[in-house]
């Protein structure tokens, strides 16, 4: 097996949901916040049901042009432009939605849950939110607050960061259910990078 043909740049987390059995064929997948589609690549080739939304049209054209490729029965209108907050796909649309470094670009606190109130409205009940995104956990102290939840980081970077306690705050609020326990990785005291993979009751 020629691993890079067949699962791409996967982010390893959400290879690890598929290792769980938690992405299977037959799951309805949207990748929110695609990019390129890097994540897209095996789900693609695996005959898996897949969605993809990016605000960058050079992006979702990327992932057009992917499909086209690797599942040349994918439908292109799948692959929409649109921001997170304003998804135009029905409520409980997915069994498994995926949004993967992206909720950290969020301008502020409103923008932040506005984001996710738009990823788990088309989250279908018993569906999975798996998300990675920039938090202060395990380098508080080494990001720098600069207001409305935006902090300048050891990197250099500026991004909106979460904490344990709103994350899981949220898991409750939104009646979800922890599937793994918080993972965090902290690369080099630059920055940090927390999974949350939540079912919905």
């Amino acid at each position: 097996m020629d691993l890079e043909q067949t699962f791409g740049e996967i982010d390893i987390y959400v290879f690890d949901q598929l290792l769980k059995g938690r992405i299977r064929p037959g799951d309805r997948v949207l990748d929110a916040g695609c990019g390129s589609g890097r994540n897209l690549i095996y789900l693609l080739q695996a005959g898996i049901d897949v969605w993809a939304a990016d605000s960058n049209p050079h992006a979702v054209a990327e992932v057009r042009d992917l499909a086209a490729r690797l599942s040349p029965a994918t439908p292109p209108d799948r692959f929409v432009v649109s921001s997170l907050d304003r998804l135009p796909f029905p409520d409980r649309s997915f069994s498994v939605v995926i949004c993967s470094a992206v909720l950290h670009f969020a301008a502020n606190d409103e923008s932040f849950h506005g984001m996710v109130d738009g990823l788990w409205r088309v989250l279908a009940p018993g569906g999975m939110l798996f998300a990675r995104l920039a938090t202060t956990i395990g380098i508080e102290g080494k990001a720098r607050p600069l207001g409305n939840g935006q902090f300048a980081l050891p990197d250099g970077s500026q991004r909106y960061l979460t904490n344990e306690e709103t994350l899981m705050t949220l898991t409750h609020s939104l009646g979800g259910q922890l599937l793994d326990p918080l993972k965090t990785t902290i690369v080099q005291n630059q920055r940090s990078m927390t999974t949350w993979v939540v079912r919905k009751r």
